[in-house]
This record gives structure tokens, C-alpha cells and sequence, in this order.
């Protein structure tokens, strides 16, 4: 199986997503061709930049010619501009109030959203609580007024020219951070509004991260736990404890920890990316390593490399004996009263989620009814998230968990080469002699839909060579 495995030893943000998906190997014309298929005023820099002596890619979000910067640094850099600018009796022809001003349409950067009517004025909603900048008077130029909500975004996503299931991911990742978001404000998802250059960083990363991880072609991301930071954090909300409430509530289910570094390493952006990417976190996997990529964040640590490491590669699945066994759940629930198209969904979402095995028997239940056995076999980390899906998308009142042990054989992944491209097989195997092979489903679908041949076609060619090869 290729994976791409996320080493998030420094966090995760978007940028540094995009620096480590470029440094991997994803051309960076491919991001920027989606960035300008948005036409939204936004364009990338691509550099190179060292990290505590580690070199990566770095890449900076340009909306209407103005440089993205963190929060953080915003905000640190508004209050000593405030700061100058009321000292010295100034206000238009301070040069450190023109940098801030420069600087301001940036402070929205993958985290503050207003709600639906909130107060215009950027000054008055977009500065921390007592602030210097808080006794502003309104500056028209600074408002709020162009802000955009989820069916905008949704709509400029759609009309953009990138593949269909890369629009699905973006729009999937910004509905995962609207609703972090409308959570924690406790108003409903369609009354967030996102400021439209806050927007524009977030949908430059969003839609580059969906278009990037695309083009890895990799079968799953699988992510090591998150070092979230610490301290504090200065936002339109004023200032909060590291991790901010939306990532906070993001990173449900997901493996955290502090380093003890006081900053915000992980972004409400990169934890809506997470969320939506990755399909399980786990140790570094065993692999056959292909490619690694760094990203780089802004900042620059003593003692400590900001980046986010991106490794590509095969996974060895083939194990040291011939028969390995482990303990995994077994979830169950007894439904009679859930739609039958509605089951072939939650099925779909449980596998999607991580679920090791899905699928539901037939059953007679009390008073007669007919009904359906749900069973789930996962990972025994992965228990909680998949009876709380169970919960949210059947009608049942009800699971069953237990534990149990699974004897499974070796097995390993064979690639051949067909006249269409290449495919995979799965190969099981006991005391060395092979027991089962079979050409890997999703493989030869892609190739008979591509091609425009019977899948059943590509399936036997995909054997018979494997076979080939053996004799």
C-alpha cells in the first residue's frame, strides 16, 4: 500500500502543508495553477528557507499583493505600531501605521471568522480587548463589509477549473473548520462568515492542500501525534490559550501533546487538513521510502527545526512470521428502522473512517421485524470515533463492543505492469507457499475507466501476469 506519513514533531499549518506536498515532489505549477483558477486576487512565492540547519520549502500566500503573516506576529507588530503611532502623535503619515496597515489584511490568517452581522468596523472587531488599536475611530477602509459564508466559498470552489473529488476535499475541509468554528460560537455553520482576505489565505490553502494531496496518488495519509505548542495566542478574539477553541475542537479523537515550546504550532487551517486528510495516526509505519519532503513554518526556533516533515512510500506488510495476531474491537448494533440506503452510507463512512471491516447480516428481531446486524471490526484506538458515528448516522439506541483476537496471514503487495499502467495485487502467503492472490480492486477500476475496457479484463490480465512472473 502507498501512504504519506506526517511527522507533525513542530505541528502543522497550511503553509507548511504546501511546503512539504512541494518538497515531495508535487510541482508547484500544479498549486498554482489552482490558486489562479480561484481568481481571487492570490498568487504563491516558493522559496527555500533553513529551520535550525534543515532546509525546506517555504511557500507564502500573496492576497492583492500583500504578504500573508501569522497571527501572532500580526498582532505583535499592530500593538508596537499602535503603540508608536500614539506616542509620537501620528496616525496617517506615521510610516509604522502605513506597515501596519500593510500588514493588517493578513490578521484574519486560517483562524478568525466574524458572525453574520457582527460590528463592520475591522478595528473595533478585529483587535484583542484593550488594545491600543480598540479606540480607533472607523476607518472605512478597513471593513468588514466584503466578508464571504460558506455557500460563496463553496460556490468559488465549485466554478474553479481542478478535478471534481478535489473540490469535494476542499469544500469537505472548510466545512470542517466552519463547523469547529460555529461550535464554539454556538451559532449555526451558514452564519460563519469568513473576512474575505482571511478567506482568501485559507482558501488558497484549503484548495492547494486537496489539490496537492491528490496528486500524491497515495491510498492513504497516516499522521504521527500532533505537538500542538503552548502559551498563548493573539486573534480577533483576543488572547487565547494554545490550542485555540476551534483547532481544540478540531483535533478531536487525534493523538496531542507539548513539547513545552510556547507558541501556536498547530493552526485551526492545518487541524481542518488533518481532519480531513488523514485516515489514522499511528508510530512511523514500516516502509520502503520513496520520497520525503519538508515544509517550513514562519518561524524560526532555537534548537528546534519548524517544519513538517512529508514521507511517501510502500508499506512492508509482509511480517516476520507467517501467521500475526492481534486484539481488535468488535462493535455491533441491531437496527430496524434505518432506511436501506441510508446503511450503504453509514457502511461506506465507517470504512472511510478507518473501520477494518464493515458489514450487516440479515435478522429477525422482536415483534417479527425484519432487521439488520451491524458489525464493525477496527483498530482498538479507532473504537470511540466509530461508535460515535454509529450514533450520529443510524437510528440506533444502542452498540455492543468487545475484544478480540485476529489471526491474519502474511501478505504483501505486488505491482505488474499491465498494457494499461500499473496495478496491484494482494499476495497472502503460509509456510512460504502462496495461499491467495487478488488484483486489487480499486486499481483496475481506475484503469478500466480510464481506458474503457471491461474491468473483468483488467482483473485477469493483472493475474495472469503475477502467475507470469512466478514460473
Amino acid at each position: 500500500m502507498r501512504i504519506a506519513y506526517l511527522d507533525c514533531f513542530s505541528g502543522i499549518s497550511g503553509d507548511m502543508f504546501l511546503g512539504a506536498l512541494v518538497d515531495a515532489g508535487v510541482p508547484a505549477e500544479l498549486l498554482e495553477q489552482a490558486v489562479a483558477a480561484l481568481d481571487i486576487g492570490a498568487r504563491l512565492e516558493i522559496s527555500r528557507v533553513t529551520r535550525n540547519g534543515i532546509s525546506a520549502a517555504k511557500v507564502d500566500v500573496f492576497s492583492h499583493g500583500e504578504k500573508d503573516l501569522p497571527r501572532e506576529i500580526y498582532w505583535e507588530q499592530k500593538a508596537k505600531d499602535s503603540a508608536d503611532e500614539y506616542g509620537n502623535g501620528q496616525h496617517a503619515h506615521n510610516p509604522a501605521h502605513a506597515h501596519a496597515k500593510m500588514a493588517e489584511p493578513v490578521a484574519l490568517l486560517e483562524h478568525n471568522y466574524a458572525l453574520q452581522n457582527s460590528t463592520p468596523a475591522r478595528h473595533e472587531t478585529a483587535s484583542p480587548p484593550n488594545s491600543a488599536s480598540a479606540s480607533h475611530s472607523h476607518d472605512p477602509g478597513h471593513d468588514y463589509e466584503h466578508s464571504r459564508g460558506l455557500n460563496q466559498i463553496r460556490s468559488i470552489i465549485a466554478q474553479a477549473a481542478i478535478s471534481d473529488s478535489a473540490k469535494a476535499t476542499a469544500v469537505s475541509i472548510f466545512e470542517a473548520l466552519g463547523a469547529a468554528e460555529a461550535k464554539i460560537h454556538a451559532t449555526e455553520i451558514e452564519k460563519i462568515h469568513f473576512h474575505e482576505v482571511g478567506a482568501t489565505d485559507a482558501m488558497v490553502d484549503i484548495v492547494c492542500a486537496a489539490v496537492g494531496a491528490e496528486a500524491l496518488r497515495v491510498d492513504e495519509i497516516v499522521c504521527s501525534p500532533l505537538n500542538v505548542g503552548g502559551g498563548t495566542v493573539k486573534c480577533a478574539h483576543g488572547t487565547l490559550p494554545v490550542p485555540a477553541p476551534a483547532t481544540l475542537e478540531l483535533l478531536k479523537n487525534a493523538p496531542v501533546y507539548s513539547s513545552g515550546i510556547q507558541a501556536e504550532l498547530v493552526t485551526p487551517t492545518g487541524a481542518a487538513i488533518v481532519k480531513t486528510l488523514v485516515k489514522r495516526f499511528a508510530p512511523f509505519p514500516q516502509m520502503r521510502v520513496e520520497k520525503t519532503g519538508y515544509g517550513a513554518g514562519t518561524r524560526d526556533f532555537d534548537g528546534h527545526a519548524n517544519i513538517l516533515r512529508l514521507t511517501i512510500g510502500e508499506t512492508q506488510e509482509k511480517v516476520s512470521s507467517d501467521i500475526s495476531e492481534e486484539t481488535i474491537a468488535v462493535i455491533e448494533a441491531n437496527i430496524d428502522d434505518l432506511n436501506p440506503q441510508v446503511f450503504g452510507y453509514v457502511m461506506d463512512r465507517l470504512l472511510d473512517e478507518g473501520a477494518l471491516d464493515a458489514f450487516g447480516v440479515p435478522v429477525q428481531m422482536k415483534k417479527n421485524r425484519p432487521g439488520m446486524l451491524l458489525t464493525v471490526l477496527c483498530r482498538n484506538e479507532d473504537a470511540s470515533k466509530l461508535t460515535d458515528l454509529i450514533f450520529t448516522e443510524t437510528t440506533t439506541l444502542g452498540v455492543r463492543q468487545r475484544a478480540e483476537k485476529r489471526r491474519t496471514l502474511a501478505r504483501e503487495w505486488i505491482t505488474v505492469a499491465t498494457r494499461w499502467g500499473s496495478a496491484r495485487l494482494k499476495v497472502a502467503s503460509m509456510n512460504g507457499t502462496t495461499t491467495n492472490c487478488a488484483p486489487e480492486y480499486e486499481d483496475c477500476r481506475r484503469i478500466a475507466s480510464e481506458h474503457h475496457v471491461p474491468l473483468k479484463a483488467v482483473m485477469q490480465e493483472v493475474l495472469q501476469l503475477y502467475l507470469n512472473a512466478k514460473r
